[in-house]
């Protein structure tokens, strides 16, 4: 049985604050302060360059990624890190058409992160020679999947209103139809329970710096199913990705498995902090938090529901259908999001009008949702939100 206390205990979140954003940019373990402090002083201040072999840091990459796969049903030696999301996309679908020639499309719905969809627009201009990419409503997906299709990319979970997808039903449906699976986890790692093995997923992408807390910036992880990973080429043909990078061969030749959806240095400080964020995970069962979820964005509902009557649940109503957030929906969302940020309740915008929560078990408890509430039912009572300072946008929203 997970000890929510205790894992509490295990980050910083500043005096009078809740922190309802997690699912944007997760806080600080406390661990990580000391962790990268060794890091630079003990490894790159006292190790230098011998740092790569004496501290660990060329396999880091592969070691933290087996950490990474215990959270989404992959196998060790399944999953790497290093890079962006975006280049953790593009890779895993240049693998995967590749993987499938004869076919051009890339299958996807409205609601995917935009910068996915960025990505594939961009392969497919690049590929040309008829490859394109189609997007269909959400609830349109299983209807579009059909023997043209060479991909299907999805988000699990959608970024605005936390919108599930089923991972397993819609990539048994693909892989019916001759097409793969590239599955984004942005919103699913370390939220919700995630079993690509058991799903049958061929490619899954993700980020750290949301529920797993590597800090802003933090590096992406890919998954290959094994049945791939000696087939797929990575596209991106970076020298740490080479068969025998210290050989300086001027031809390339792939690594081993997924060792070769490597591209560059990897980001080592990063990585450091990624590991004390980890560390918490150990102590953590992943049915406990989907539980302990639930109970707390039920509760957030029902609390804004019954004193925010102006406020419209955006969120699948039915639990079992959305990830760790919920959204709600109003058409000065940012201004009313700015006066709760004011008050010390930390949530975020997105456009047009969507106020995003994240309810994240490991440092959010009963008593958080309950002062949210509070708060936010004031802002709404006395049109708090409507002040100048409140409408201008920022830079992030």
């Amino acid at each position: 049985m997970t000890d929510f206390a205790a894992t509490r205990a295990r980050f910083h979140i500043p005096e009078g604050i809740v922190y309802l954003d997690g699912n944007s940019l997760g806080p600080m373990p406390l661990a990580a302060e000391a962790r990268v402090a060794r890091m630079l002083r003990a490894e790159w201040g006292e190790m230098l360059i011998t740092g790569w072999n004496r501290a660990g840091w060329m396999d880091q990459p592969r070691r933290v990624g087996d950490r990474i796969a215990r959270l989404i049903g992959a196998p060790p030696g399944s999953v790497v890190m290093g890079d962006t999301l975006s280049i953790k996309v593009w890779q895993a679908l240049a693998a995967a058409l590749r993987l499938n020639p004869g076919r051009k499309v890339i299958l996807s719905d409205t609601g995917n992160f935009p910068s996915d969809l960025y990505m594939a627009d961009g392969l497919v201009k690049l590929l040309g020679d008829g490859h394109a990419l189609r997007t269909v409503a959400p609830e349109d997906v299983a209807g579009a999947i059909d023997e043209s299709v060479a991909v299907l990319m999805l988000t699990e979970v959608d970024y605005r209103t936390g919108r599930l997808h089923d991972m397993a039903a819609l990539t048994a449906r693909a892989h019916a139809a001759g097409a793969l699976t590239v599955w984004d986890l942005a919103h699913s790692a370390g939220a919700i329970e995630v079993d690509v093995t058991a799903a049958g997923a061929d490619f899954a992408v993700g980020c750290t710096y949301k529920y797993l807390n590597s800090g802003p910036g933090g590096p992406a992880f890919i998954h290959v199913a094994p049945r791939h990973a000696d087939a797929a080429l990575p596209a991106l043909s970076g020298w740490l990705g080479h068969e025998a990078p210290f050989a300086f061969d001027p031809d390339y030749r792939p690594g081993r498995g997924v060792e070769r959806m490597r591209v560059g240095t990897p980001p080592v400080i990063q990585l450091a902090a990624l590991e004390a964020a980890l560390d918490v995970w150990d102590t953590v069962d992943m049915a406990d938090v989907r539980a302990r979820s639930i109970e707390l964005s039920q509760a957030f509902i029902a609390g804004v529901e019954a004193g925010c009557p102006g406020l419209d649940l955006a969120s699948p109503r039915d639990p079992a259908a959305r990830g760790s957030q919920v959204s709600f929906r109003h058409p000065d969302g940012y201004a009313i999001m700015q006066a709760l940020i004011a008050r010390g309740v930390i949530g975020d915008f997105r456009a047009p009008d969507i106020l995003r929560f994240g309810l994240t078990p490991l440092y959010i408890g009963a008593e958080d949702v309950a002062r949210a509430v509070e708060v936010l039912a004031g802002v709404m009572a006395n049109r708090a939100w409507d002040r100048p300072e409140y409408h201008r946008r920022a830079a992030v929203t």
